[in-house]
């Protein structure tokens, strides 16, 4: 990686931030070069919009990436079983972006989602749509349900291990179709290489 590539996009004045914290801004920004990554694309000017990377095919994937949200700074939401928020564990959760989910609701998780948005000025909703690290012949279509129901684009993200290149691609809208949706937005990743696969 050239010495003078760019490691950061520019950060668009209506992206969701965390407060500004010197310390763990270069600390990603560390385990980024250290690791030889560097990100290209650019991010869109959206308060709101659903986040999906891929491939994700390894534990590592997990690492980058929030290497890359300390360093950019933004403020990246998952959900997670709200079993897990236990203290101290419950604390670091929160810290991290992770929103509780609880599952035995009547509204199922794509309802949570939606409502989330609903509720939130500003929300930038990260997932990974293989919902695993192996290869799959269909992708989740929770992303598209929510993106859709709440009225919101989708952001598509990837990661390039052999080029060391975390990407953020177009904005892409859902339609009243989902499998054509569904099959371009797959048809988009087709070029990016995860650690141990591709995308099917």
């Amino acid at each position: 990686m050239p010495h003078d590539a760019p490691l950061l996009p520019a950060i668009p004045p209506n992206m969701p931030q965390v407060r500004h914290n010197r310390f763990t801004r270069w600390l990603g920004r560390t385990v980024l070069r250290l690791g030889g990554w560097r990100m290209v694309g650019t991010l869109p000017d959206v308060p709101k919009l659903v986040l999906i990377a891929a491939p994700h095919s390894s534990n590592w994937d997990g690492i980058w990436g929030m290497a890359a949200k300390l360093a950019l700074g933004f403020d990246a939401r998952v959900l997670g079983k709200s079993s897990l928020f236990w203290w101290p564990l419950g604390l670091l959760l929160h810290r991290l972006g992770v929103v509780p989910v609880d599952r035995n609701r009547p509204q199922g998780v794509i309802e949570q989602a939606v409502e989330l948005f609903q509720h939130s000025d500003r929300l930038w909703f990260a997932l990974a749509p293989e919902g695993t690290r192996r290869p799959v012949e269909h992708w989740k279509t929770g992303f598209w349900k929510i993106a859709s129901r709440a009225q919101v684009p989708v952001l598509v993200a990837y990661f390039h291990y052999p080029e060391r290149i975390m990407g953020f691609g177009p904005l892409f809208h859902t339609s009243g179709d989902m499998q054509a949706d569904m099959a371009a937005i797959r048809h988009w990743y087709r070029p990016w290489i995860g650690k141990n696969r591709g995308t099917v």
